[in-house]
Parts: C-alpha cells; structure tokens; sequence
C-alpha cells in the first residue's frame, strides 16, 4: 500500500495544484514531486529505480516543453510517452529475452505460493506490454478531444482506475496457478 502511495503521490499533487493554481503551476509541482520522488528512491532503496527515473526525465523534458512554449499539450503527452515506453520494454522482453520482464519483476511475489508456467508469464507479459499501449492512445484522445480539467481528472482518477482494475483481472488470471496447500 505504501508503495501505491509513493507511486500516485506525484500525479495527486500534480492534480491539487491544477485545480487551485492551474496548469503551469501543476507542471512545475509534478516536475518537483517527480524529482523528489527519484531521489529519495535513490536515497532510500540505494537502488536505481528505472521506472521512477523514466517517469522524472520525461516529466522534465515535456514539463520543460510546456512551460517555454506555454502550451499544455506538452505535458499531455507525458503518460503517453511514458506508457508506450513501458510497454515497448515489456514487448522487447516478450520477444527478444528469454525472461519476459514480468516473470522478472514478479516471480520472487509469487515464488512460494504458484507455480506459473512460461506460458502464462508470457501472456501477463503481453497483456500489460498492450494495456500500456491503449492507455497511451486514450490519454492522447482525452488530452485532444476535452478540456484541460477533463484530462486532469482522467489523469488521476480514469488511469489510476483503470491501473487498478486491470491489476484485479491480471491477479484473478494468476489466481489458477495457486498451488493448494
């Protein structure tokens, strides 16, 4: 839980201080909050967070982009970009390694308790290579088709929804390898 916590942190503040402050003011807190975020991972876990540190240096690069050329759109496009990193790295693990990174990621969890084939890991693997994939496109139809508040808000509660709700299915998948004790 704390983890979800430290995760969402950025994108909660980025979210009050869009609706007390606006979008610019937002920028500058997400890019703060994703800067802090990176270094107290570094500082905490002694360990380099690849995920965070993705998130921080494209949250600069298109926060920096919104706030020289005042446009938002920059900043929109930042959990596209994001996503479609993720799953990219997700596909390039599910064809060219002989681990798929969720097997990587998610196996010592799991460890004790299921006995998940390849197979399966492979399936995860592909499942979230492409939910992250959709995500990026529909943060990019929001981010076009509505209004700067209507994306926030998509932002916050719309993909941390649908984060949740895909992590619930992708559980009730791995569910069936539980071995019974």
């Amino acid at each position: 839980m704390l983890a979800f916590f430290y995760d969402f942190l950025p994108v909660l503040l980025f979210f009050l201080a869009f609706k007390y402050y606006g979008i610019y003011t937002a920028t500058i807190v997400g890019i703060v909050a994703t800067a802090v975020q990176a270094l107290a991972s570094l500082l905490f876990t002694r360990k380099f967070d690849r995920k965070v540190w993705i998130t921080f240096m494209v949250f600069v690069l298109f926060g920096g982009m919104t706030l020289y050329f005042h446009n938002p759109i920059f900043v929109k496009w930042k959990p596209t970009i994001v996503f479609w990193i993720f799953g990219a790295i997700l596909l390039v693990t599910q064809w060219l390694g002989k681990t798929p990174l969720m097997q990587r990621m998610l196996s010592g969890a799991f460890q004790e308790k299921m006995t998940i084939p390849t197979v399966a890991w492979r399936r995860l693997n592909l499942a979230w290579a492409l939910f992250f994939v959709l995500l990026g496109v529909i943060n990019l139809l929001i981010a076009y088709r509505f209004d700067d508040s209507v994306w926030v808000n998509f932002k916050l509660y719309g993909i941390t929804g649908l984060l949740l709700l895909f992590s619930v299915f992708q559980t009730i998948f791995l569910m069936k390898y539980l071995r019974s004790e």
